[in-house]
Parts: C-alpha cells; structure tokens; sequence
C-alpha cells in the first residue's frame, strides 16, 4: 500500500489522522538522527508496544536502551566478531557439506538422485545454529540433522504474534475480531518461545565457558549487576529474532536476485573465486566491492525487515523534511516504498550493484543511497549490524566459491511475497553444481 500511496502523492504522504510515511532520505535524520542543542528526540511510539515485564534493547526508553547497549556492545564488537569467526566458518561449513549431498555433477550425476535444493531452508537451518550458539553456547542441530525444531517455529509465530498486536493496537476497531484469535493460537506460539529461551539463558548462565558467545563477552567486559536476569531473558529472545531470520532473509533474496541476473552472478563469482578458500574470511570479505555491492542491492531491493517501527514527534512539535511537524504525530520511513521508488533510485526495480560503487555509472550518480537504512538509523540501529554483513559475505562467498547455482524454475516470481513484518517466502528450489576443480 504505501508504494502506490508514495508513487501516487509524492515523498511525504498522511496515511492517517495523526500519521506521516515519508521516503525522503532526509527523514530519517530528522527523526532518528542524534540530537544537538539539547532539542528532544522522536521517541518510539509506546503506545504500539504493548505491556512488556521486562525491556529489551529494541523495545526500551532511551535511557535504559543506553544502558542495555553498552553492556552488549563488546559482544558485537570487531573485536568479538574475529573471535566469533570460527563458529561461523565451521557452521558455514557444516553447510556446504549438507549442500553437496545434493549437488549434481555437470555430467547429471548426484549423489542422491534430486538436483533440487530449497535453499532457504538450508540459509535459515545455518543462521538459527550460528545465533542459538552464540546465543546460548549450544546449537539447535538444525544443519546436522535436516529439520526445523519445534522452537523455530515458535519464533516464526512470535514475529506474527508481534505484529499482529501491534497492528491491532494502531486499528483497535478489529480487536473485537481478532483478538480472541491472537490470545488462543498465536499468543501460545508466542509463550513457548519465552519458556523455551528463558530456559536456555538459565543453563547457559550456570557453567562458566568463555567460548566467545555473547554472554562469555558481556560477563568478561561488562558488569552483570548492571542487567537484570529479566533483561537478560527479554534481549535472548530479541537476539534470536532479529539476528536469524533477517540474515537469511536476505541471503535468500539476493540469491534469487543473483540467479535471475546471470550477468551479475559471473562478476561476483569471478572476484569471490579469484582468492583461495582459505582466504576467504572476514577481513578479506570486506575489501571485495563487488560482493559489497552485491549485498547492499540485495538490502534495497529486497530489505528483510521491511516494515516502520512509528516514532513520535516531542513536545512542541519538530520539522522533517523542512516542515513542520506538530508534537505527537506518529512519523516513519516506509522502506520498502523508498528503496523501490524513481524518486530515489534511477531503475528502481533493477538489480544494479554497480550504482554502490565509489564512482558508479553516470547513470545512477544520482540516486538517494543514503535512504536505505536497513538495520535502522542513528543511535538506536541494530547492534547486530555488523554481525549480520560479516555473516551474510562469509556465508554467500563460501557457497559461490564451492557451486554453480541456477533456479530450478526459470520463471520463477519467488520475490514477489507478502509481509507481515518479515516476508512470507515460499520454497526457493535451486540447482547447485560442483564447480571444476572444488570436488
């Protein structure tokens, strides 16, 4: 909806009695930029939040995300993701072994008689053990043995349970129809989650393991005493949502971006396969700009999250944009509608990662960059940021230096998917091929 509103009424559109959706660029430091002068920030709209025992990083007041932030950011820090990057290269790995079990060799021979991967599965098998065990210090064993666990499960409920109770706090005229709906099915899906992860933060706690998952790193450079056990409970369950299904998500959508851009996909495997395997890590993933170009076009064109989280004008009003805007309306940054729209972008809905470039084509010179903001913006974007692209390259890079891949479908429309706050992604069937020489 808010794509054809924008592309029908312009940059700046009321979707509501007291709501703005904007998608120019300068919006999101107008409104979740830092503050100078001591003028007051945009605050997250509470009233769409609902009760929360506990707070956890994404659903705090500023003064507590503060707090909450500076404990957790050793975990996510460069220094903790070198530490971390054996655990995602032995998941990755693990991964690759999975995938040639059924990957065919160019004479049409396999192993197992299907040349058929639905590699979303295998992405989000990889991404839940990598955060499980970073998490926890135990992995779900998904990759090992070929299924979802039950708890998986109930996180995909949860997000649905989330965004269900959000959307009827904004319309509360339809929770007289959908709210015994919610209590009796998505809420318990929602309740398992919990136990299931609070239990897993209690038995990580009990055993002493400086293994480099994030509690060994809050506990060896930050103050305990500092962060409740309900925090602690709260921001798990909030780290096995944010930092699973989205880094999937989008390992997903440029795959298929990739396969239908085969041009594309020849540039990439040709940088990614002029190194060694063995060169292939974090450090030198991140100097290779056609694998980072890859992934910002990925994110544009297909964002993981591509929901709003609404933040409030302050007291007395603010300008977004070069208007004003009274104190109280709800405002955010449709994404979506942003990343896709000529007002930003020249070719909107086609897969360029040349317009990343330091110097892109003359062509896309212009296009509004800076409005892509994925993992959020300002003082209050994702910790996990980093995290997310040295995980994402890796994983991508590994898996391209290995295989050929195409689409099994050729005419497939796989991207073109509803969202309930995350996309509802079908299957995404691929053929993978031994590369030459990489058996």
């Amino acid at each position: 909806m808010g794509v054809r509103l924008h592309k029908k009424y312009g940059p700046i559109v009321r979707i509501g009695p007291n709501q703005l959706s904007y998608i120019d660029p300068r919006a999101w430091k107008d409104i979740q930029g830092h503050r100078v002068g001591g003028r007051g920030g945009f605050p997250k709209d509470r009233s769409l939040m609902g009760h929360q025992e506990h707070s956890d990083i994404l659903h705090a007041d500023d003064a507590t995300h503060t707090r909450q932030r500076r404990i957790f950011s050793h975990a996510f820090s460069e220094k903790a993701l070198r530490e971390q990057e054996s655990l995602i290269r032995g998941y990755t790995d693990l991964l690759v072994s999975k995938l040639e079990e059924k990957t065919s060799r160019r004479d049409g021979h396999t192993k197992d008689n299907t040349t058929t991967v639905d590699i979303v599965r295998m992405y989000n098998f990889t991404t839940f053990d990598i955060m499980a065990d970073l998490t926890f210090g135990e992995p779900l064993g998904m990759l090992q043995d070929g299924d979802y666990v039950p708890w998986v499960s109930n996180i995909f409920s949860s997000v649905k349970y989330m965004v269900m109770g959000t959307f009827l706090r904004v319309y509360p005229i339809f929770g007289r129809l959908f709210a015994p709906l919610l209590s009796s099915s998505l809420k318990a899906e929602m309740e398992k989650h919990t136990k299931y992860s609070n239990d897993r933060v209690d038995r990580r706690l009990q055993y002493d393991k400086d293994r480099g998952d994030i509690w060994s790193l809050v506990q060896r450079n930050a103050d305990l005493n500092n962060i409740s056990r309900g925090e602690m409970y709260a921001n798990a369950q909030i780290f096995m949502i944010a930092g699973t299904e989205t880094t999937a998500t989008l390992l997903s959508g440029l795959t298929f971006l990739l396969c239908r851009n085969s041009d594309k996909l020849r540039i990439l495997c040709r940088e990614i396969r002029s190194l060694h395997l063995q060169d292939l890590n974090i450090i030198n993933l991140q100097r290779l700009p056609y694998l980072n170009a890859c992934l910002e076009e990925g994110l544009r064109m297909y964002p993981p999250a591509p929901g709003v989280v609404p933040r409030v004008a302050p007291q007395g009003g603010s300008t977004v944009c070069g208007q004003f805007v009274p104190e109280g309306t709800a405002t955010s940054v449709a994404q979506y509608a942003a990343y896709t729209s000529a007002y930003n972008f020249a070719d909107p809905h086609d897969f360029v990662p040349e317009r990343w470039f330091a110097e892109p084509p003359e062509k896309y010179a212009e296009d509004n960059k800076e409005v892509v903001q994925p993992f959020s913006y300002g003082p209050r974007n994702c910790i996990g940021k980093n995290l997310a692209y040295h995980e994402m390259r890796l994983i991508l890079a590994i898996v391209l230096w290995k295989f050929d891949i195409e689409l099994a479908d050729k005419n497939s429309n796989w991207i073109k998917q509803k969202s309930f706050g995350i996309w509802e992604k079908p299957p995404l069937d691929v053929h993978l091929y031994f590369r030459e020489g990489c058996m």
